[in-house]
């Protein structure tokens, strides 16, 4: 049964009790509720997104297997470890971090993709990320090319976990590096999970793999309620754990 969220509480019911695979809205958990931070926290703490369209109410879920990017389980591949190392000699790349959230949240909202004909990046989810963002819960990684945006991604930060939400790339392998900053200082920081929601191709390219529910919620409550680490910014040091010395 589909729960309908109270306006007044922010309590979820139990993940567990999302909707299964045979379902015809395979992890759908509850409707309704609004996008405030506080509600938005609680939901990712216990593994539960938003996810909708236009013209339909808050759906919340928690999907079933999970799928996640395990840090030293990332691949660099040969042809994108050479880009990096270039795009890091370059006067014309900068890679950043949290330089500008809101541009990269818009940019992944406008960016075409293939089988969508529209965004589930509302413009009433970019104004909560946003929002997130100014309360440094939401991280942004940005590949930046002779002072434009080129690619990047964003994402929440809860203790020591973090929750991939969206990427986009203007260039080629723009938001790959935007990732490669992430998983860098993710193991700098010992964060050891990247939840990566949904099964896709290109996430298993780079070492995504699925694990089962009880494993990831049990890995959430190892994690998301640990001290985080100082606020992120860009490192050089960093490079070390996924390059080497």
């Amino acid at each position: 049964m589909i729960v309908r969220l109270h306006p007044n509480s922010l309590a979820f019911p139990d993940p567990r009790e999302a909707l299964g695979p045979e379902s015809e809205a395979p992890g759908l958990l509850a409707v309704g509720g609004d996008l405030r931070a506080e509600r938005l926290i609680e939901a990712y703490r216990h593994g539960v997104f938003p996810w909708y369209g236009p013209g339909q109410p808050i759906l919340w879920w928690c999907l079933q297997p999970r799928m996640v990017l395990k840090t030293a389980d990332f691949k660099l591949h040969p042809s994108l470890r050479k880009t990096l190392k270039k795009t890091l000699r370059s006067p014309d790349h900068e890679l950043r971090v949290n330089h500008d959230p809101a541009a990269v949240i818009r940019a992944c909202a406008e960016t075409a993709r293939a089988g969508q004909a529209g965004t589930w990046i509302l413009p009433e989810m970019q104004d909560a990320y946003i929002e997130l963002a100014r309360r440094g819960v939401v991280q942004s990684f940005e590949t930046w090319h002779q002072g434009q945006l080129v690619g990047g991604l964003y994402g929440l930060r809860l203790g020591r976990m973090f929750f991939g939400e969206s990427m986009f790339a203007r260039q080629k392998d723009a938001s790959k590096l935007a990732l490669c900053h992430l998983i860098a200082l993710c193991r700098r920081d010992s964060i050891p999970w990247i939840d990566c929601q949904q099964n896709t191709r290109h996430l298993a390219s780079l070492g995504a793999a699925e694990v089962g529910l009880t494993e990831f919620l049990q890995h959430l409550r190892q994690t998301v309620d640990t001290e985080a680490p100082p606020p992120w910014t860009y490192d050089s040091q960093a490079w070390t754990h996924l390059l080497g010395p």
